[in-house]
Formats: structure tokens, sequence, C-alpha cells
């Protein structure tokens, strides 16, 4: 008894190292699409807890952003229309809009702020560092 009740735990730890390291390796990244450069956009720390942060790449949702979270995604090297927007629209307020000319290899960090009456993408400091 004894020693099929040891072979049942040795099986059972060799079953679930597997399923780790399956999952671990599942989560390897996707390789840098070629001729791209990287966009992040931040929430601002007082964004606002019931709010998310709504991005968009030339006309096309790419996300919808809660607090603690933040965009990161490679566009073409090229001109882009950025548009963020706060969901739900607190007192009608108006999207920040930025048009965004990407160069092959760079990174481009903004941080999503309100400013008045809308929202503005604040460009933050060191952004255009390669990345490959």
């Amino acid at each position: 008894m004894k020693r099929y009740t040891s072979i049942i735990c040795i099986v059972s730890l060799v079953f679930a190292g597997l399923i780790f390291t399956g999952c671990a390796t599942n989560q390897a990244t996707a390789p840098i699409p070629p001729n791209s450069g990287h966009l992040l956009i931040n929430r601002v720390a007082n964004f606002g807890s019931d709010l998310s942060l709504v991005v968009s790449v030339d006309g096309k949702d790419v996300g919808s952003f809660t607090e603690g979270r933040s965009y990161s995604g490679y566009l073409t090297a090229g001109q882009h229309q950025i548009v963020v927007r706060g969901d739900p629209n607190p007192g009608g307020k108006r999207p920040g809009r930025l048009t965004l000319t990407v160069h092959a290899g760079q990174t481009y960090s903004y941080t999503a702020a309100w400013s008045g009456q809308s929202l503005a993408l604040v460009r933050n400091q060191g952004q255009t560092v390669p990345t490959y």
C-alpha cells in the first residue's frame, strides 16, 4: 500500500510540473513586427476609478483600459491618427487626438490626462528610443 501511494504522489508531481511548464511557455511574447514602432499609452493616476480609457488607432478601437492597465502595441511606420476617450463620457468631454508619424524601431510613450473639458495625450520624457 505504501508503494502504491508513493507512485501516485510521484506521478501527480510530474503532471503538476508539466502543467506549470506548459502555462509558462504559452506566455511567450509575439515577435516584433518588421518596419514598426512601439506605442505606449498610460492612464494618468487621477483618470477616474469608474472610467475606462478607450484607445483608437486609425478609426479602430484597439482596447479599453481600466485602472492600472495601459495600451502597448506596434504600429507600422508612417502616419497614424490616435484618439483617446473616457468611457462613460463624463459630462460630454472631448476626446484627445494626436497625429503620430511612426518611425521603425522607435518607442512612443504618452499619458492620457484630463485637460479642462477634454482628454490630452501628454508626451512622456525620452519617448523615442530604439526598441530593437
